[in-house]
């Protein structure tokens, strides 16, 4: 009997490696395919999108939902990835939103997706309007949910507003769900305003965000760190690469920097 058990042990443990090394090797095609955007490729040695969705624990056959994709980086390697075996929700603009602007977000998100079926035909479309509405899946059926650099966007919300988006993606998540954020980093040492005004947030208030929804937090990457970003740029975080929003001035110096000190925080819903 003991060898049999042994045995058993040895193929599930070889199924488990084999498995890992299959979802390893879809995550750097789904980075590789030829559907990406070039300029979007150019940001890989920045952004870091097989570590920092390994580090998430990320699976070919799980339901992941994106929020606020907005130019849709992170949707061209998850879409690939997600395609056969899982499911990918975007969770974005309201198309029936009363506000117009949102409604013309949401038309353009859709004209990104239909402009290449054959990469984006089997994205589901969810609605995620900070405040106002949250449609992303129905309860208890989702395996991920990541966010990537937005959250500074939603804190002049308020607090109570805030602890419901996070409740809301706490309610989409299966027990074990996971959680994944990233967000540029302002150093502990320096104040952090009530709206985040600058693009960069402390760490541990994202954590703090997380856990009053319930969230626990499983593990910190420091795979997105830059320590040559000071976190003290005129205009915030936007005058770094890729947005240069000051133009020529001290281009050269924000280049040198490259992107943003970045947070990267797993959280897991017990």
């Amino acid at each position: 009997m003991k060898r049999y058990v042994l045995a058993a042990l040895a193929t599930t443990m070889l199924f488990g490696a084999t498995g890992a090394a299959l979802a390893d090797d879809a995550l750097k095609a789904a980075i590789a395919a030829p559907t990406r955007t070039p300029d979007n490729v150019k940001r890989d040695v920045y952004r870091h999108p097989y570590e920092t969705l390994n580090f998430f624990g990320i699976k070919p056959n799980m339901t992941v939902v994106e929020l606020a994709p907005g130019g849709g980086w992170y949707t061209e390697i998850l879409a690939p990835y997600l395609r056969n075996n899982g499911k990918l929700i975007t969770g974005g603009s309201d198309l029936a939103s009363p506000n117009e602007n949102e409604r013309k977000s949401a038309e353009r998100w859709l004209a990104r997706l239909s402009a290449k079926p054959e990469a984006y035909n089997k994205v589901a479309i969810g609605v995620f309007s900070p405040g106002r509405k949250y449609e992303l899946a129905p309860p208890n059926s989702v395996d991920m949910v990541v966010t990537f650099r937005n959250i500074h966007n939603w804190i002049p919300l308020g607090p109570e507003k805030m602890k419901e988006l996070f409740g809301s993606l706490y309610t989409v998540l299966k027990p074990g769900g996971v959680l994944g954020i990233e967000e540029h980093r302002l150093p502990a040492s320096k104040t952090q305003d009530a709206e985040a005004s600058s693009g960069y947030m402390h760490e541990q208030y994202v954590i703090k965000l997380a856990e009053a929804a319930g969230f626990k937090l499983a593990a910190k990457s420091e795979v997105n760190a830059n320590p040559k970003d000071t976190a003290d740029h005129k205009n915030g975080v936007w005058a770094l690469p890729p947005t240069l929003t000051n133009k020529d001035e001290d281009k050269a110096k924000y280049q040198a920097i490259g992107e943003s000190d970045r947070m990267t925080l797993k959280f897991v819903k017990p």
